[in-house]
């Protein structure tokens, strides 16, 4: 009898070794970044160094944020966690892949990555709208050829009278079909109602008082119209490396939009999303410091819908 109760003990000390030993193999690991992609329960995290982690999301992760002034945080669903957010995370695993425990996130990033990730831009909800009035407009038409094959098959006697009514409502048919076409053409056309540029210094995302107040005039005219978008780009120079330029474009965008929803109250919908173009298309040459100063800038371009504004 005493041997087998020492049998059961040593038997319950190697399970409790072994599954120290498995915690102790699972380092934790805390770290910060942005997430650049999200495929199912796998987010691509680029953290402050441009390195890239995938970061696992299980049914025990916490996702979470501050609430108030103090330390209490409020736990959300993970749905929240799109492209574009930054976020800190606690877990275990490695540099390459860890299972998260915890994942915190501030409300007005969040903020900032739906404008980013969700749209912005009305026209994809605005062609779908148009393409459910052409489709009640075409079932509306085929309704009417339909019934007016009925009346023929039941009337062939009179088919010969009335072959140029027929000639007639079919003319008027194509007439209809082509007004519809045009207008729904009009709809998908986008005319620049008025253009903007901010210009930053070397390594800055900050807006100056001039430039906001450019912002502002634009914001103005556009919130005149019903049927606008503001476009938003963001650039750098040439000066660094590839990856701060791209980044710095990046945040320089972020910031108009920024400033476009809070201080001038344009809504999200309004905006596309913030275009991080790096150093491409520079408004003039990089040689010069004059130049680069130049292409330290984001473009901002208002455009109106053709069929909202009624065409000019």
């Amino acid at each position: 009898m005493t041997s087998r109760k020492i049998g059961i003990s040593v038997s319950l000390l190697a399970v409790c070794l072994l599954s120290l030993g498995s915690a102790l193999a699972a380092d934790k690991i805390k770290g910060k970044g942005v997430i650049t992609l999200r495929s199912g329960n796998t987010l691509t995290v680029e953290t402050d160094d441009d390195a890239a982690i995938s970061v696992i999301v299980t049914a025990d992760t916490k996702v979470q944020h501050p609430v108030g002034l103090g330390a209490r945080k409020k736990e959300v669903g993970q749905e929240v966690l799109i492209p574009g957010l930054k976020l800190k995370f606690e877990g275990t695993g490695d540099w390459n892949q860890v299972t998260a425990e915890t994942i915190t996130f501030d409300r007005d990033d969040l903020s900032l990555a739906k404008v980013i990730q969700a749209g912005l831009n009305p026209t994809a909800q605005q062609q779908a709208q148009n393409m459910q009035a052409y489709q009640a407009n075409k079932q509306a038409t085929d309704a009417e050829i339909a019934a007016n094959k009925a009346a023929i098959a039941a009337h062939q006697r009179e088919i010969e009278e009335t072959k140029e009514e027929i000639a007639a409502n079919q003319q008027g048919i194509q007439e209809v079909a082509q007004s519809t076409q045009k207008r729904f053409s009009d709809l998908s056309t986008w005319y620049v109602k008025g253009e903007a540029s901010v210009r930053f210094e070397v390594g800055d995302s900050a807006l100056s008082g001039a430039d906001q107040q450019a912002i502002a005039n634009l914001a103005r005219q556009a919130l005149t119209y019903t049927g606008f978008v503001i476009e938003v780009r963001g650039y750098a120079d040439s000066t660094g490396r590839l990856e701060d330029n791209q980044q710095l474009s990046k945040e320089r965008a972020q910031a108009v939009v920024a400033y476009l929803l809070q201080d001038c109250h344009v809504p999200v919908k309004n905006i596309t999303a913030p275009g991080a173009m790096g150093v491409a298309n520079p408004a003039a040459s990089n040689e010069t410091a004059s130049g680069r100063a130049e292409n330290r800038r984001v473009d901002l371009k208002l455009l109106v819908n053709k069929g909202v504004a009624g065409g000019e």
